[in-house]
Protein backbone atom coordinates (compact mmCIF):
# COMPACT_ATOMS: atom_id res chain seq x y z
CA UNK A 1 0.00 0.00 0.00
CA UNK A 2 0.77 3.50 -0.69
CA UNK A 3 1.59 6.00 2.02
CA UNK A 4 -0.31 8.90 0.05
CA UNK A 5 3.50 10.59 -0.54
CA UNK A 6 4.39 10.91 -4.11
CA UNK A 7 8.39 11.88 -5.28
CA UNK A 8 8.25 15.06 -8.00
CA UNK A 9 10.81 15.02 -10.39
CA UNK A 10 12.27 17.64 -8.49
CA UNK A 11 13.32 15.49 -5.64
CA UNK A 12 10.48 16.73 -3.45
CA UNK A 13 8.30 14.43 -1.26
CA UNK A 14 4.86 15.59 -2.36
CA UNK A 15 1.81 14.87 0.23
CA UNK A 16 -1.69 15.28 -0.66
CA UNK A 17 -2.29 17.91 2.26
CA UNK A 18 0.75 17.89 4.28
CA UNK A 19 0.20 17.91 7.66
CA UNK A 20 1.89 19.61 10.26
CA UNK A 21 3.69 22.00 7.47
CA UNK A 22 4.04 25.70 8.22
CA UNK A 23 2.96 28.11 5.63
CA UNK A 24 6.19 29.35 5.08
CA UNK A 25 7.69 26.04 4.63
CA UNK A 26 5.08 25.11 2.15
CA UNK A 27 6.07 28.59 0.17
CA UNK A 28 9.71 27.54 0.52
CA UNK A 29 8.88 24.48 -1.26
CA UNK A 30 7.02 26.39 -3.84
CA UNK A 31 10.41 28.65 -4.41
CA UNK A 32 12.77 25.71 -4.51
CA UNK A 33 10.58 24.02 -7.44
CA UNK A 34 10.25 27.15 -9.26
CA UNK A 35 14.14 27.39 -8.75
CA UNK A 36 14.66 23.96 -9.78
CA UNK A 37 12.85 24.50 -13.39
CA UNK A 38 15.32 27.08 -14.56
CA UNK A 39 17.92 25.10 -16.09
CA UNK A 40 15.54 22.60 -17.76
CA UNK A 41 12.95 25.68 -18.88
CA UNK A 42 16.40 26.66 -20.89
CA UNK A 43 17.38 23.29 -22.24
CA UNK A 44 13.90 22.68 -23.05
CA UNK A 45 13.81 26.17 -25.35
CA UNK A 46 16.78 24.53 -27.19
CA UNK A 47 15.07 21.38 -28.11
CA UNK A 48 15.93 19.04 -25.84
CA UNK A 49 13.00 16.71 -25.30
CA UNK A 50 14.03 15.09 -22.12
CA UNK A 51 14.75 18.51 -20.72
CA UNK A 52 11.09 19.61 -21.63
CA UNK A 53 9.31 16.52 -20.03
CA UNK A 54 11.21 17.51 -16.80
CA UNK A 55 9.55 20.98 -17.13
CA UNK A 56 6.50 19.74 -17.78
CA UNK A 57 6.75 17.07 -14.41
CA UNK A 58 7.98 20.25 -12.45
CA UNK A 59 5.05 22.01 -13.88
CA UNK A 60 2.85 19.84 -11.93
CA UNK A 61 5.08 20.14 -8.66
CA UNK A 62 4.44 23.67 -8.93
CA UNK A 63 0.95 23.28 -9.23
CA UNK A 64 0.41 20.84 -6.23
CA UNK A 65 2.95 22.85 -3.97
CA UNK A 66 0.88 26.29 -5.00
CA UNK A 67 -2.37 24.61 -3.76
CA UNK A 68 -0.29 23.73 -0.37
CA UNK A 69 0.60 27.15 -0.14
CA UNK A 70 -3.34 28.12 -0.70
CA UNK A 71 -4.56 25.83 1.73
CA UNK A 72 -2.21 26.81 4.44
CA UNK A 73 -3.39 30.48 4.13
CA UNK A 74 -7.31 29.42 4.31
CA UNK A 75 -6.62 27.35 7.37
CA UNK A 76 -4.95 30.01 8.69
CA UNK A 77 -8.20 32.27 7.51
CA UNK A 78 -9.96 30.30 9.31
CA UNK A 79 -8.56 29.67 12.88
CA UNK A 80 -7.70 33.45 13.16
CA UNK A 81 -11.40 34.62 11.87
CA UNK A 82 -13.51 32.46 14.43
Amino acid sequence: MGTGRLRGSAGVVCTPHAQGASTVEAFDKLKRIVAEVEEDLAKAEGGNKAAGTRVRQLMQDIKQAAQEVREKILELRKTEGN
